[in-house]
């Protein structure tokens, strides 16, 4: 468990007449280091880093017209910023900050090192001429839990533009700028600390368009942050237990959180309102599939579950609509 925050202990943020004040550092970022990685197949940047962008907007995460990607994390050594791009099938990285070391060492494991795509045969057409199309497509592992598990926790039951919007305000509001050098992309932050998540008041929740039922839940996760960071060292099916051990996690947020922390090539996600009805579309011309017949259907890929969604959403194959969309919330206006 966590210890227990004191009020009385200095730390980077302070609260005055209700408001949480986040200082802007004043000292330049640390020295840069660099690192090349060569990976054994090829590599499709895009893809395999994709998925840890939230929204368009995300300030944890830029990309360029050159190709490069940037990303800002909260690692254990500290707040870093990451830029990757490739040339010549090698990978070049620079890094920034106290966590640039830490990011740097697990540059491999982002880019998919630990990934097997040859352990995935396709048993379907639509599955095999996907995965052919791509074959630079790798299962990212980032090692870190709470940055994918809190915006996975905002995303609960909400259309994606009321969760990005919510990730996008309170990142920039609480947390802090991303050290970088001259020149980096603008308005780029690394996300709140726990100590910081666990003092945001609950109207700036509120305007964030965040209810207390999902603000809860990531208050409760921010207690046990150490904790929850451990889970990436367990095996998937333990680590998803570790999270579900927090009242308001579930086996949907579980998944879409340690595909992305671990990599985890057979977590499915279950619960979505889309997912089983486009994989039963794709699939068997099914649009009134459950979770249960997705299940039955992703059997075949028993190991590589999560590797045969991605591949069938990258399809853009969807069910033709009959029912609108689901209108967004304005929380902050109540």
């Amino acid at each position: 468990m966590a210890g227990r925050f004191n009020p009385r202990t200095p730390t980077r943020t302070t609260v005055r007449g209700g408001h949480l004040h986040v200082p802007t550092p004043t000292q330049p970022p640390p020295a840069k280091g660099t690192r090349h990685y060569t990976p054994p197949t090829p590599l499709d940047l895009g893809l395999t880093l994709g998925p840890l962008r939230r929204g368009p907007a995300d300030p944890t995460f830029r990309t360029t017209r050159s190709g490069e990607v940037w990303r800002a994390s909260r690692t254990p050594e500290g707040p870093g910023t990451l830029r990757v791009t490739l040339r010549d099938g090698r990978a070049e990285a620079e890094a920034w900050g106290d966590g640039a070391e830490w990011l740097l060492t697990h540059l491999p494991a982002l880019l998919g090192d630990a990934d097997e795509p040859t352990a995935f045969t396709p048993r379907h057409r639509l599955v095999a001429e996907s995965a052919r199309q791509r074959p630079g497509l790798r299962l990212t592992r980032t090692g870190l839990v709470l940055e994918s598990l809190i915006p996975s926790i905002l995303e609960q039951k909400v259309t994606a533009d009321e969760a990005y919007r919510a990730w996008r305000l309170l990142v920039r509001k609480y947390g802090e700028p991303a050290p970088g050098p001259t020149g980096m992309p603008d308005h780029m932050y690394v996300m709140p600390d726990p100590k910081t998540w666990a003092l945001i008041p609950s109207w700036e929740w509120h305007r964030a368009g965040v209810d207390v039922k999902r603000s809860s839940t990531i208050l409760r996760a921010v207690r046990v942050a150490r904790r929850l960071e451990e889970a990436t060292s367990l095996p998937p099916e333990d680590a998803a237990a570790r999270l579900h051990l927090v009242p308001g996690i579930g086996p949907w947020t579980s998944a879409e959180t340690l595909q992305r922390a671990m990599g985890a090539p057979d977590l499915v996600t279950v619960g979505d309102l889309h997912l089983p009805g486009i994989v039963g579309y794709a699939l068997a011309g099914d649009r009134t599939a459950d979770d249960a017949a997705m299940l039955e259907l992703l059997a075949p890929y028993a190991g590589q579950r999560h590797r045969a969604t991605r591949l069938i959403l990258l399809t853009g194959l969807t069910p033709p609509r009959r029912a609108p969309r689901m209108s967004p919330r304005n929380i902050g206006a109540l």
